[in-house]
């Protein structure tokens, strides 16, 4: 079972993201409607995973989480949100239902959809340029995002996945879809977060070796809950891989083999953090956290 301090420090660290989301978009001037339509999708009860590991990859190798890694976290959390906006348009995943919400074209419409995500993802970009308080950290962290969310990242593990729908899909095109699509994200936060501490490069290796593991990880058991949990549960709807002949690991190579590849990326990523001794404990247990996920 999960410790229960660790689930509070995760709470509160989400909560600390979403008070930072919050300053962050006051402070910008936006259209009503489209404001509206924001803070539907940015603020619906999602994990904060990605923007949380930045906080503490941050705090690993800097001692305390600072103002740049507080940006980094709003930032990533941004193109993370508008991903699962455009995710769930007709043309892409088509869904209604997103974090216990109804997805944003269905709250509004499918324009505003297309739109909100549009302004998440530049507002990422704005917010770094402006608010890091270091030009070069700056520049650091904006290649580094633009980097794993874009053509060779998030956007080619989408477009793969995708195409591989209502094919024979074979584990090497698996595993590119799903190191793509979501475990770039994950060592993109871990090596924001290390960035904003000023971690050396041999430390930036580790962190982003955890982070492609974890991120990996997260992808399978997101895989094995769309089949056993409930659309309840999840928050979104369930069973839409199956329905729409999905390339995941269940279908490839069965529940069980999926869950022992869960457990060796999450061994691995821990075998990552070595280096950083007991100092990595938190990282560690949010490894383990991500393995016992039920939503």
């Amino acid at each position: 079972m999960q410790d229960t301090n660790f689930n509070t420090l995760l709470r509160k660290k989400a909560q600390h993201v979403n008070h930072i989301l919050q300053v962050l978009l006051a402070s910008q001037e936006i259209n009503g409607d489209l404001e509206e339509a924001l803070r539907h999708t940015l603020f619906a009860p999602g994990k904060r995973v990605r923007s949380v590991l930045v906080l503490c990859c941050c705090e690993l190798v800097g001692g305390q989480v600072n103002h740049n890694a507080e940006v980094a976290a709003a930032a990533i959390e941004m193109v993370h949100t508008y991903s699962l906006v455009h995710d769930d348009l007709p043309a892409m995943d088509d869904d209604d239902f997103r974090r216990g919400r109804p997805t944003c074209h269905k709250a509004f419409d499918e324009a505003t959809a297309i739109l909100t995500g549009d302004a998440l993802l530049t507002l990422a970009f704005e917010i770094l340029a402006k608010e890091i308080d270091n030009p070069a950290v700056a520049v650091r962290l904006i290649a580094q995002l633009a980097q794993d969310a874009g053509p060779s990242g998030m956007i080619a593990g989408q477009m793969a996945d995708l195409k591989a729908e209502n094919t024979t899909c074979s584990k090497k095109i698996l595993e590119y879809i799903h190191t793509n699509k979501t475990a770039k994200m994950f060592r993109c936060a871990a090596a924001m977060g290390g960035i904003c501490g000023g971690a050396t490069e041999k430390q930036l290796d580790c962190l982003c070796e955890y982070g492609l593991n974890i991120g990996l990880g997260f992808q399978i058991a997101d895989d094995i809950l769309d089949v056993s949990g409930s659309t309840e549960q999840l928050g979104k709807t369930a069973g839409k891989d199956v329905k729409a002949a999905k390339c995941t690991y269940p279908a490839v190579v069965g529940i069980e083999k999926a869950k022992q590849l869960e457990k060796n990326l999450a061994e691995k990523a821990v075998a990552a953090l070595k280096p950083f001794g007991k100092k990595a404990d938190t990282l560690r247990q949010l490894a383990k956290a991500l393995l016992e996920r039920t939503k």
